[in-house]
């Protein structure tokens, strides 16, 4: 039951003020002596004339009066300006557990529509598009790449459950005048066995080795102009180059995606629109807002701080602007969406405000239908890093590294308790864990605070970890093992524990469950994936205090251990689904 909902349908039919105020009005209480939700009576002082504390007690003299009161509610109490609501702590618990327990979809599916802004709530479109990862081809795919893919990936996951279909697109950087300085690059300095042997790495050095030498010989910018051209004009000899750079860099980013359990729908990169580009340019010629500046053509904002969208430059050639506006108008026309969100770096911000500015400009209404999802900087100790001067971190070396440390902690921990795990468990359970530790550290905190990666930090099995919630899930899933109840568990039925639902731990427990599925909503009105780690590590740590105070496979009456299992399963049955939605694989085992 969604309790929030509940009492705010029912406060309406007493206060002047609608459901979805109420429901955004109501709090949960920094205490739990202080109740289960808190309703504050500021907001009715204006219209009542009326002190926010005499409201506060009106009301509850008037729902205690009441014989309309939900059934759920065991009682109300006025603190100040507040007026606190206690849930019956059996009801909560066992509606909570039989809604984890059997809800199809998921514990936390919802219906995403309701949330969305008034204008989207009687459109028929249902398309979600989400474009993230995008990396630039032939060049290696380096932890600020992993920031997008695992911030999208989420993000998708969590419209998919609000009941939306979800369109994944990976807008490969394949196109602009470094392909240009590429292909002269290779031509100069290339080796085709190296090329042949490591790809993303004979590229990387050919494009670092063209930005070393035009320091001496700056003609070849020039020639690298002029082979963006001809690409743009599609010669062979250039467009047959960046074809093969193409292909072997999408084999290459599929590698790593499978580590990361990530995939997609639809690939195309910024060459797809090129062709595309022209009746976008006299669309915008059409409606007038294409102007002539210092030889290029921009679009010019009434915004003073909105500097002119450059749509193409004074050689002719097309700009990310003008590409992306393009792709814009496509998948309109192809995918009719409610939304087509990018989550690209905070750096980017401005040229989507641009890019969003100008369509508005050019009248279109499926402008406010497009969202920036912006993200912060990753950093290690040694600072930033560039593709130009071939200070890269690889995202595959940082997973790799994750697993063999993972791999080490895994073999001293199980040394120490004794315990015996064959190599190939090892390996297998090591790749998971130390995956899941690299995919945690982008969704741990706010997508725009910046990532500063600690190996200490980051494989610590007691902190705010993936593998401290891994390790919590597994210990839990070893006391239903052990139980060898597994079976009769899932046939019985919640609602048969009614005497035994009003255990304060119990309670703890439930409500942290129901926090978390408050927490994925949070997080699709605020496209913030961190709101459910949070809740998550939330949730493990209730668990971990439920596990020691209740001793759960000692507890010697059969029913109240049956029930305190119960309560195991459904934590680790919100456990797995939750970390599935950051992308994180449960394990049975650590």
């Amino acid at each position: 039951m969604d309790y929030r909902q509940a009492l705010a349908e029912y406060l309406s039919g007493i206060v002047s003020l609608d459901c979805e105020t109420i429901s955004g009005l109501l709090e949960i209480p920094p205490q739990e002596t202080m109740g289960d939700f808190a309703f504050p009576c500021f907001a009715l002082a204006k219209l009542l004339r009326k002190s926010p504390v005499q409201i506060a007690s009106d009301l509850k003299s008037t729902i205690d009066a009441s014989e309309a009161a939900p059934e759920f509610l065991a009682r109300c109490e006025a603190v100040g300006a507040y007026l606190n609501f206690f849930i019956q702590a059996n009801v909560y618990v066992l509606n909570t557990l039989a809604t984890v327990l059997t809800q199809t979809g998921g514990y936390a599916a919802f219906d995403g529509r309701s949330l969305l802004d008034a204008a989207f709530e009687s459109d028929e479109r249902k398309q979600v598009l989400i474009e993230y990862s995008s990396p630039n081809i032939a060049k290696p795919f380096h932890v600020g790449h992993a920031f997008s893919t695992i911030l999208g990936a989420a993000l998708a996951r969590i419209y998919s459950l609000a009941g939306f279909e979800v369109v994944r697109m990976n807008h490969l950087g394949d196109y602009g005048t470094q392909f240009g300085k590429l292909i002269v690059a290779y031509e100069n300095y290339g080796d085709s066995e190296a090329l042949e042997a490591d790809p993303i790495s004979e590229l990387l050095r050919v494009y670092v080795k063209f930005h070393q030498e035009v320091e001496v010989h700056p003609e070849l910018e020039d020639e690298a102009r002029e082979r963006f051209r001809r690409l743009e004009n599609h010669e062979a000899n250039e467009e047959a180059l960046f074809l093969k750079f193409r292909d072997i860099s999408i084999q290459s980013f599929k590698r790593i995606y499978k580590r990361l359990g990530v995939d997609f729908d639809n690939w195309n990169g910024e060459s797809f629109y090129s062709d595309k580009i022209p009746e976008v340019v006299e669309l915008m010629r059409e409606r007038g807002v294409l102007e002539a500046s210092e030889g290029c053509q921009v679009v010019r904002f009434d915004d003073p701080n909105l500097p002119p969208c450059l749509v193409l430059k004074s050689d002719g050639t097309t700009t990310y602007a003008s590409r992306d506006l393009a792709s814009v108008l496509y998948r309109e026309r192809n995918y009719h969406f409610v939304k087509n969100i990018y989550v690209v770096g905070l750096p980017q911000s401005l040229h989507f405000k641009q890019v969003f500015a100008a369509l508005e400009r050019m009248n279109f209404d499926f402008a406010k239908r497009c969202e920036f999802v912006g993200f912060g900087l990753v950093k290690f100790g040694e600072g930033n890093f560039s593709t130009r001067s071939g200070n890269v971190i690889e995202l595959e070396t940082l997973l790799n590294e994750a697993v063999k440390k993972t791999r080490a902690i895994m073999v001293e921990n199980a040394e120490m308790r004794s315990e015996t795990m064959d190599e190939e468990e090892i390996d297998r359970l090591a790749e998971k864990v130390g995956v899941a530790a690299v995919i945690y550290q982008f969704v741990k905190n706010g997508r725009e605070r910046d990532i500063l990666f600690s190996w200490e930090d980051m494989l610590d099995f007691d902190g705010d970890t993936a593998p401290y919630l891994l390790y919590t899930g597994a210990r839990a899933h070893s006391i239903l093992r052990r139980s060898g109840l597994l079976d009769e568990l899932a046939g019985l039925d919640a609602m048969d524990f009614q005497a035994l639902a009003g255990d304060e731990e119990a309670l703890r427990l439930t409500k942290t469950m129901e926090a978390y599925r408050v927490s994925v909503q949070q997080a699709f009105k605020q496209s913030e994936p961190f709101l459910i780690a949070r809740a998550l590590n939330a949730l493990c740590r209730q668990f971990n205090r439920f596990y020691t105070r209740c001793g759960i496979l000692k507890t010697e009456d059969l029913e109240l251990r049956k029930f305190r299992l119960l309560l195991c399963l459904a934590f680790w049955t919100c456990l797995k689904e939750g970390l599935a939605i950051l992308g994180i694989e449960a394990v049975e085992r650590m």
